[in-house]
């Protein structure tokens, strides 16, 4: 990635679910800002039944990244195909012509995943947002973007239920089928730390590809007038940069020469200045100083260690779980409640992970330990408790980690 290529893309994105539905639609959509290599939620709102309530919601000129699902778009996995084109089509839609569909082909592993949805369908939606003083830049179809952020989410099994969908992946994490099912997620799905709705995990995706469009393959529909109006979006947005940029250099050069110039007139002056300067310096030095010391004990009390990518931390310790096995939860540098009874005041623990989960026998929990032990980031890892539970027929326990 170029060093320009943040400054280039779409800075503000919201993504919209429209599921259809015999009864009608319901939409969900989620707006989402980037800064530099942060990209944070803006504005979730589930439960939408008519489009033109997005007017009351949304700002003129919003981008919309689309994502349509539900009756009316077709899917049908086949062998892996880099392309589809009329003979492929009319395999998977008999005697229907290519022309009147937009397709999107998710390859994954051996297997294409396509899905279709008819051109007057998604012009609908599509027109009806540009009526609305949105503009649409991205149609995906489907639960598939949903790929886009799975090393977000914390996803540890092969099946999953997301937004409806029974998702299968092998075990290199290329997706095997996707079936509807009525079955709830088994678990509350995070983005990080801060949990999500399901039913915006289809929105936020889509908003994500769209923002991150230089740097990976959107999952999504061929929509020939969509695409041109990204292009030009790109391009135009790349145009300000560098206008931007040729501004500032210009500008920095004609302060530079002021600078330059107004030292040589009054030089004596400027040294005087300075002695001043240097001293106020050293007052508001002293005075940083004991800022940073207040701040970093803030941080300690917060529970900060250090920026770890607590999220490696954690893949790494769930793909060293036997079978036997079952996590319940992961509490990363939980609340530590004696520390924060004699502080009188909320104090997290430094460093520590604390897992809880389900077994039958202690022996593949100890196993789990000593493999989990081998890492070269963990400081101490003990198991805090193992007891039976008759009324669930299996073990619980707790083991807590220091890294």
């Amino acid at each position: 990635m170029g060093k320009l290529d943040p400054y280039y893309r779409i800075g503000k994105v919201t993504g919209l679910n429209i599921q259809l539905t015999g009864e009608g639609q319901l939409i969900s959509l989620c707006s989402v800002e980037a800064s530099g290599n942060q990209l944070d939620i803006i504005k979730k709102k589930t439960g939408i039944t008519v489009l033109a309530q997005l007017k009351e919601m949304l700002p003129a000129k919003t981008v919309i990244a689309l994502n349509i699902s539900g009756k009316g778009i077709l899917q049908r996995r086949i062998d892996r195909a880099e392309a589809i084109d009329a003979g492929i089509f009319s395999a998977i839609l008999p005697n229907a012509k290519l022309e009147d569909f937009y397709v999107q082909n998710f390859i994954s592993g051996e297997y294409s995943f396509v899905s279709v949805v008819r051109k007057s369908e998604a012009d609908r939606w599509i027109s009806g947002l540009g009526e609305l003083g949105f503009e649409p830049l991205m149609l995906s179809l489907g639960v598939f973007p949903v790929e886009q952020i799975l090393p977000q989410l914390n996803i540890y099994e092969a099946e999953a239920v997301i937004a409806g969908q029974l998702v299968e992946r092998n075990q290199k994490g290329e997706w095997v089928d996707v079936q509807p099912s009525d079955a709830e997620p088994q678990f509350v799905f995070k983005l990080g730390s801060e949990k999500i709705d399901q039913s915006l995990l289809v929105p936020y995706a889509a908003a994500f590809q769209l923002v991150m469009v230089n740097q990976l393959d959107p999952i999504a529909a061929d929509v020939e007038g969509l695409q041109q109006a990204l292009e030009s979006r790109l391009a135009e947005q790349k145009l300000k940069v560098q206008g931007a940029i040729v501004l500032a250099g210009i500008f920095i050069l004609l302060l530079a020469n002021f600078i330059l110039l107004s030292w040589l007139n009054s030089s004596n002056a400027a040294l005087s200045e300075q002695v001043g300067k240097f001293a106020q310096n050293s007052n508001n030095e002293q005075q940083m100083a004991e800022r940073i010391k207040e701040k970093e004990a803030l941080l300690r009390t917060l529970g900060w260690d250090g920026g770890v990518n607590k999220s490696v931390l954690i893949d790494q310790v769930a793909s060293l779980l036997p079978p036997e096995v079952k996590l319940r939860e992961i509490a990363v540098n939980p609340v530590d409640i004696a520390g924060s009874r004699l502080q009188k005041g909320t104090v997290f623990y430094d460093r520590k992970l604390v897992i809880s989960g389900n077994s039958e026998k202690i022996i593949p929990v100890n196993e789990w330990i000593a493999r989990i032990e081998t890492r070269a980031w963990v400081k101490h890892i003990r198991l805090e408790n193992f007891s039976y539970n008759n009324e669930l027929n299996t073990g619980q326990f707790t083991v807590s980690i220091d890294y």
